[in-house]
């Protein structure tokens, strides 16, 4: 069904962006034009959802030009699902930007940037065109390679050249990729290249065009052996920025990588087998760089692509329970992974560093801010019944109906260095006292009570959502798997998109 209204959460972030632009130096207004902004975004977010959950796909052509010749954008439960956790970590990201996040830094126009950044998500996941889905990507990549570099710090800039050199050369994957897509099908809309792709002679061809965009997608998405960019750059920037990126822009890979490989291409087996190579070994070296490292930045930034390896394993089983399993995971990780770096930031505040050898005595000192955080890290551990626990439940059952057992160990050795890692830092940064020689600046008790509430709301917002998520599994789960049977048989999308 046709519904111009599909494009709202892009415009509604668009208009934000170049409202706080009329008042360029103007911070307090670009805190308050952001938080609203946000605000409505989510509201709209929200209804888009439940439109399409409780209704049919929605379309919109631009320009009035029916697809495929025009550009379409496509709302389904999938795409709808991003926009929403979008939105929620949006609006949690602008709260504590307008305290975490320095007045010099707004000055050089940080919340436009950000919510140009939020842009660029919203038309990446509701695009149903693969050429635009590029030009989000590099509206995306733009965006957080001006954030990255914000307030140009050494460490900044040194993340910032290996995170742009790793981005472009995806891009290029990418775009090369989209070049032979169109020279052998004649169509970029990706429902009506489902159902070209087949027809194609040489399939050789068709292969190779799949192993260029899953070069592409795995950079993006940070996948084993393409990770080490990730790494390198997510410590460097303030936290609020950190945690948009280990939130969403590898999600925005995964996402293209569902969409591609269910909607475009049908994997084979070489290509389902390498994603589970891929993933295992994912899992691996996420898991042993998280172990090595005392810096809370960076151990969170491994554990970022430890668990994106859960995330790929389903999809190479390609089966319903498992790509279930890998979508909850999804839904999971970007609420949690964007709280975790809002912690590290108010960790900062509270003591002046993130080195965890110098760290201690936040519970005695700070019990109940400890206990919320404490509900977000065994979010991320996946005790049961927390929000991290169920989709190991489908990954695992996924891969026993698929006799992978090697996916199942790698699932199993994440999960316990996950448990290893989180243990030490709860008893090194909260539980235990704290070191009479360590350099101690709190700077969270001269804060303003508003100030301290801006920076305490959005973890607890996500806090609220991880509970959610974990304690009201059963409707995650009919979630997850309205999806997963939509992307393994995309006929419904097909037929709203094109009409037949």
């Amino acid at each position: 069904m046709i519904d111009n209204s599909i494009i709202a959460p892009v415009l509604i972030h668009l208009f934000t962006a170049l409202l706080q632009l009329v008042f360029w130096r103007r911070t307090v207004t670009h805190r308050i034009l952001s938080v609203v902004g946000s605000l409505f975004g989510s509201a709209v977010s929200v209804n888009l959802f439940i439109k399409v959950f409780n209704g049919e796909i929605l379309t919109m052509n631009a320009g009035n030009w029916a697809a495929p010749f025009g550009i379409v954008f496509v709302a389904d439960t999938f795409s709808t699902a991003f926009v929403l956790l979008t939105s929620i970590v949006a609006l949690a990201v602008s709260l504590f930007s307008a305290v975490g996040v320095g007045r010099a830094r707004m000055l050089y126009g940080y919340f436009p940037i950000f919510h140009f950044l939020v842009m660029g998500l919203n038309g990446a996941f509701l695009t149903g065109d693969i050429f635009n889905l590029y030009v989000w990507f590099e509206v995306v990549i733009i965006s957080s390679f001006v954030l990255l570099t914000l307030g140009g710090r050494k460490a900044q800039l040194e993340g910032a050249v290996k995170y742009m050199a790793l981005n472009i050369l995806a891009s290029t994957f990418f775009l090369t990729g989209i070049g032979i897509l169109y020279g052998i099908t004649g169509t970029l809309n990706m429902a009506d290249l489902s159902g070209k792709i087949p027809l194609v002679e040489n399939q050789t061809i068709v292969n190779l065009t799949a192993i260029f965009f899953l070069i592409g997608f795995g950079i993006k998405s940070a996948v084993f052996p393409l990770y080490f960019w990730l790494p390198s750059s997510y410590h460097t920037p303030p936290s609020a920025v950190a945690a948009i990126f280990g939130g969403l822009l590898t999600k925005l890979g995964l996402y293209a990588m569902f969409r591609i490989f269910t909607l475009v291409f049908e994997p084979t087996d070489l290509i389902k087998a390498m994603f589970v190579v891929m993933a295992v070994l994912t899992i691996i070296t996420g898991a042993f760089g998280a172990i090595i490292k005392s810096n809370i930045r960076r151990l969170f930034s491994y554990l970022i692509v430890c668990h994106i390896g859960f995330v790929i394993g389903g999809l190479g089983l390609y089966t319903k329970v498992a790509i279930t399993g890998a979508v909850f995971y999804l839904i999971h990780d970007i609420i949690v992974k964007t709280n975790l770096f809002l912690i590290s930031g108010l960790i900062r505040q509270l003591r002046g560093t993130m080195d965890m050898d110098r760290l201690g005595g936040i519970y005695d000192e700070y019990p109940k801010l400890s206990l919320l955080i404490a509900i977000v890290l065994f979010s991320l551990v996946g005790i049961p019944p927390l929000s991290g626990f169920w989709p190991k439940i489908y990954l695992i059952e996924g891969a026993v109906e698929g006799n992978n057992y090697i996916f199942i160990g790698a699932i199993i050795l994440g999960s316990f260095v996950t448990l290893y890692v989180i243990a030490k830092l709860w008893a090194k940064v909260f539980w235990k006292a704290a070191s009479q020689d360590a350099i101690i600046e709190d700077s969270f008790k001269s804060l303003k009570p508003h100030n301290k509430a801006l920076l305490v709301t959005p973890i607890a917002l996500l806090a609220a959502c991880s509970l959610f998520i974990g304690l009201n599994a059963e409707t995650v789960i009919t979630i997850s798997s309205k999806i997963a049977g939509e992307l393994l048989d995309p006929s419904l999308y097909i037929k709203a998109v094109l009409g037949k």
